[in-house]
């Protein structure tokens, strides 16, 4: 047995298997124990010090532990793409879009695989088009492999898709957000890759976005507002969990997805509570490791919360079904003659009998005799997963001599079919948008001309601190999703998707100026500055 502990906050199911594929072993013989880190965000998916981990612990006969410094993560675990992107779209007059193209390059890095498969999945998905192309082209370059990062590939081409938008509204005179709406998906829109949308919150969220009042806050001199969209189609895949109860009416949640953003564990309770009809501090949600769980899939594609509820809701059901079959033994009556509600098993008409109901104590504490431990359990492929759309407003300052952008106020507006805990939610946004902000203004891999990377450190990376960006307000739409118990839909990567093109837009409305490269560093920006000034000199 070779006990494997998991340094990661991500996929410790399918961590087993890809070590157990390149060490030529059987599954059962490693043992993946996840540790909680949080931060995942695509880049810790794959394997790298585990296998040397596993083949140095059976060489010595030994624990070993093996650690990455900073450099050595920038270098080998891969940043997002680079990419190029070429995008063309066509409306009349009256802001009606009729075609739309997209020539997408992605950089792979010395391998294949790079993430224009998503991007170009999302690339105009937000809008109802009947003539879309979009062609991805996958390269390798002479750079180290590239990795997952937050809606892989989706911020890279709506940038370009939401820009555009904003150069249209201009050009037509059109309102930005009555642009985005004259053209907006909603319930039975095919996409262009395939599935029918069901009901969905695009549309809410402009609406919502247009009556804010962000947008009557006034701006001054070299300030500007910007506006973009975003859209992510979200996944369910392979999800196991257990629910046991205990002798003293509590309940313990096993669960296999991982909890990267800090959160899910809790609405895993609410849901459990909600169903079961207890108090959620009666809910004892962890996570377990490979030997307590058949397979669960990676904590990614903002699957989390709707998978695992997916599951949590059908192990509840389970646990209810058993516990009514339980009091009905008690009663010595029909299963069908005992319904559950608030929390205990009651006679379902008065035709059953006159019985005191039967809390979960009182059925948990006769479990011994009527037929042993209550639990529920569940094997699913979560279907279903309802696509999450997102509307991000943002004012900005530049100043004109160094370059410097300033973020003033940022507003997210997103639909997340219901959320189970909103405070959890409204940080996802919130994290999202500031990853968004740091990704348009400062963070960038720096190589040089042999593909070697110059700044592998928080020293030369800049990524952004408390003093870079302002309090970021948060507003939910819920458009139930109806494939889902509780109409949940996955949010976690739609915040990061529109600030970058958001705040292009606000760049070029404090200045009039069209940046199209990030990051909008203030050298990048003074540049541009600079350059305009001499064009109009």
């Amino acid at each position: 047995m070779t006990d494997h502990f998991q340094n990661e906050s991500l996929p410790h199911f399918v961590i087993r298997a890809q070590c157990a594929k390149l060490l030529q072993m059987d599954i059962s013989k490693i043992r993946v124990i996840p540790t909680e880190l949080g931060g995942g965000f695509g880049g810790k998916n794959n394997v790298y010090l585990e296998p040397l981990a596993i083949v140095l612990s059976k060489k010595s006969n030994r624990p070993v532990k093996m650690t990455m410094s900073r450099e050595d993560v920038f270098r080998s675990t891969g940043p997002t793409s680079g990419a190029h992107t070429r995008i063309k779209i066509g409306c009349r007059k009256d802001g009606r879009i009729v075609a739309a193209e997209a020539e997408l390059d992605f950089q792979a890095g010395a391998f294949a695989g790079s993430s224009v498969p998503m991007a170009a999945m999302c690339t105009f998905t937000r809008y109802d088009l009947e003539n879309v192309k979009v062609r991805g082209n996958d390269i390798t370059v002479n750079r180290p492999k590239v990795a997952a990062y937050r809606a892989p590939g989706a911020p890279i081409s709506i940038f370009g898709v939401e820009s555009i938008l904003d150069e249209m509204s201009r050009e037509l005179g059109i309102d930005p957000i009555e642009l985005r709406l004259k053209n907006a998906a909603s319930e039975g829109t095919r996409t262009y890759y395939g599935p029918t949308f069901g009901p969905i919150g695009y549309e809410e969220t402009l609406e919502r976005a247009r009556e804010h009042p962000h947008l009557n806050e006034k701006l001054g001199p070299d300030q500007g507002r910007g506006i973009a969209t975003g859209f992510w189609f979200n996944i369910g895949k392979e999800t196991t969990t257990t629910l046991n109860v205990n002798e003293d009416g509590s309940v313990t949640v096993i669960l296999g997805t991982i909890d990267v953003a800090g959160g899910s564990r809790a609405a895993m309770a609410m849901m459990v509570a909600e169903e079961l009809g207890i108090e959620v501090d009666k809910v004892r949600p962890q996570i377990g490791d490979t030997q307590a769980l058949g397979f669960n899939f990676v904590t990614a594609g903002s699957r989390g919360t709707f998978a695992s509820g997916m599951a949590v809701t059908v192990a509840a059901r389970k646990a209810i079904d058993t516990m009514r079959e339980r009091a009905a033994q008690i009663w010595d009556v029909p299963v069908d003659g005992v319904v559950w509600e608030d929390g205990h098993a009651r006679p379902a008409s008065s035709n059953v009998g006159e019985f005191e109901p039967l809390s979960i104590v009182d059925i948990a504490r006769k479990a011994g005799v009527t037929g042993g431990p209550i639990a529920g359990h569940a094997e699913i492929t979560a279907e279903g997963a309802g696509p999450g759309f997102g509307t991000h407003i943002v004012d900005v300052e530049v100043d004109r001599r160094t370059g410097l952008v300033k973020i003033l106020r940022y507003t997210v507006i997103q639909d997340t079919g219901k959320a189970i805990h909103p405070a959890y939610v409204e940080g996802q946004f919130q994290g999202g948008a500031v990853q968004g902000i740091g990704w348009a203004l400062n963070e960038e891999y720096i190589y040089d001309a042999d593909g070697r990377l110059e700044n592998p450190g928080f020293l030369d990376y800049r990524v952004p601190v408390a003093s870079d960006v302002p309090f970021i307000g948060t507003e939910i739409v819920e458009v139930p999703n109806p494939n889902h118990p509780y109409g949940v839909r996955g949010i976690g990567e739609v915040p990061i998707i529109p600030p970058i093109a958001a705040i292009s837009n606000a760049i070029h409305d404090a200045i009039g100026i069209r940046l199209r490269e990030q990051p909008m560093s203030p050298p990048k920006v003074l540049k541009a500055i600079r350059e305009a000034s001499n064009g109009a000199g």
